[in-house]
């Protein structure tokens, strides 16, 4: 059973803005259409002009942002054209990092697509492994052990702490709040560290994988975890008072940024950048998958669409989260960590040294992978972002004829330019870091 909570954001008294009265933004008022090309020159001309006069309030210069910005969260470029201090329009330019990675599946068995596709979004890739390995479970019609389902739910909601606690540790720092920097590092520290206890790494685990999970949880995981919990909760409490109702932070991230429901449902946004105009859509709970229909959490939305909704809906889906994790440490029940079909899961370590068979099995599996039916599938979970879905089309071998996944950053990232339209530079930082991209899931 699942519920919105709705943030309310005048607790100050001060005033508020009703996201609905916001007039659409037109696409040609806020996007900057111009080639780098000619980008490139204009930016020529316009420093030439300039050097010899003195700029005035109406004059209009292009300005490029990035890649090599610290607040871009990445390689991201940004081509501004400014009037003074006011952003008129915005290019989001992209393409930086650009690793190939949906085409480098190709060459890739099922098997081996799990390291693969967990590079993409670095701060929560065990969201991506998920995807994966559902839309494989699907093309091979296979049902995972109750146990491996629960295993990757729990693992996922930390994995959702962690990444919302790296956004609270960066926009803190983008903002000016360095100690929050501080802060928020070491609460995701703990997490990570639990991370590396069960997967043996603490980024980057090809945990998740077709089939169930890797391995299954070290003995103590539930002490580890209420530690876990009850260590992080108090933090949170102690980011409230640094940050929520602190008047600096909330002059610069109130009012700034601000995109109505359904600007963000035209341009695909989705996860917390759509929540914090007040649509309550998330996959978890609106088109359930795994157990999430058993277990009980809030959706929580915001009301004016601004950056300071889209720093409070993160912090409080942490908290929502650790409420989840606390339901599943209860219910967690007994039997096998991985499926028992030998034509896709390799057998246990400790019989390669006992049996010949075992090892060829196993050799099999790692080097030729299985062979997956002929179809197409997509598979969509609510990662910290938003809608990650992966689309795989199988021909019949062991290795995807083509993979596609639906970032949700790199769809995201095209509400920039409406974000930062009619602003001022000084937020241009703020509002991207209130998106929250991860540049790898954007390349890929």
């Amino acid at each position: 059973m699942t519920t919105n909570t709705r943030l309310s954001l005048d607790s100050t008294g001060e005033a508020s803005v009703d996201s609905k009265n916001h007039s659409a933004i037109s696409a040609e008022s806020a996007v900057l259409r111009i080639s780098e090309a000619e980008a490139a020159t204009a930016a020529a001309i316009t420093s030439t002009e300039t050097a010899s006069t003195v700029p005035t309030d109406n004059s209009r210069v292009l300005l490029n942002m990035g890649p090599s910005h610290p607040s871009t969260h990445g390689v991201l470029r940004l081509l501004l054209e400014l009037s003074g201090e006011t952003v008129l329009r915005s290019k989001p330019i992209i393409g930086y990092l650009h690793t190939g990675m949906e085409k480098t599946a190709e060459n890739l068995t099922y098997v081996q697509g799990g390291t693969n596709v967990t590079r993409m979004d670095y701060a929560s890739p065990l969201f991506t492994e998920l995807a994966y390995s559902m839309a494989v479970e699907r093309l091979l019609e296979i049902e995972i052990p109750d146990r491996a389902v629960w295993i990757r739910m729990l693992m996922c909601e930390l994995n959702r702490m962690s990444s919302h606690l790296l956004f609270m540790a960066t926009n803190g720092m983008d903002l000016g709040a360095v100690s929050m920097m501080i802060y928020g590092w070491r609460e995701r520290e703990e997490v990570l560290r639990f991370f590396e206890k069960v997967t043996g790494l603490r980024m980057n685990h090809n945990y998740i994988r077709p089939g169930g999970v890797a391995a299954d949880l070290p003995a103590g995981w539930r002490d580890d975890v209420s530690d876990l919990l009850e260590l992080i909760e108090p933090r949170l409490d102690e980011y409230d008072t640094l940050l929520t109702d602190q008047p600096i932070w909330r002059e610069r991230l109130q009012d700034v940024g601000i995109i109505t429901t359904e600007e963000a449902l035209a341009l695909g946004a989705t996860g917390p950048l759509l929540r914090a105009s007040g649509m309550p859509w998330d996959l978890r709970r609106d088109e359930p998958y795994m157990f999430y229909d058993q277990v009980d959490f809030d959706v929580v939305v915001g009301d004016h669409g601004d950056c300071y909704d889209r720093y409070a809906v993160r912090l409080n889906e942490i908290r929502e989260s650790m409420r989840i994790v606390s339901q599943i440490a209860d219910i967690m029940p007994e039997g096998d960590f991985r499926s028992q079909n030998k034509k896709i899961t390799p057998p246990p370590r400790t019989r390669i040294n006992e049996s010949m068979e075992a090892l060829i099995h196993h050799f099999k599996i790692f080097t030729e992978g299985f062979q997956v039916p002929v179809g197409d599938v997509y598979a969509a979970v609510e990662s910290p972002r938003g809608e990650l879905g992966v689309y795989i089309v199988s021909n019949g071998t062991s290795k995807p004829y083509r993979l596609h996944v639906r970032a949700p950053s790199f769809v995201n990232l095209q509400c920039l330019p409406h974000l930062m339209h009619n602003g001022l530079i000084a937020d241009g930082v703020a509002i991207i870091s209130s998106v929250d991209p991860i540049m790898g899931e954007v390349d890929r």
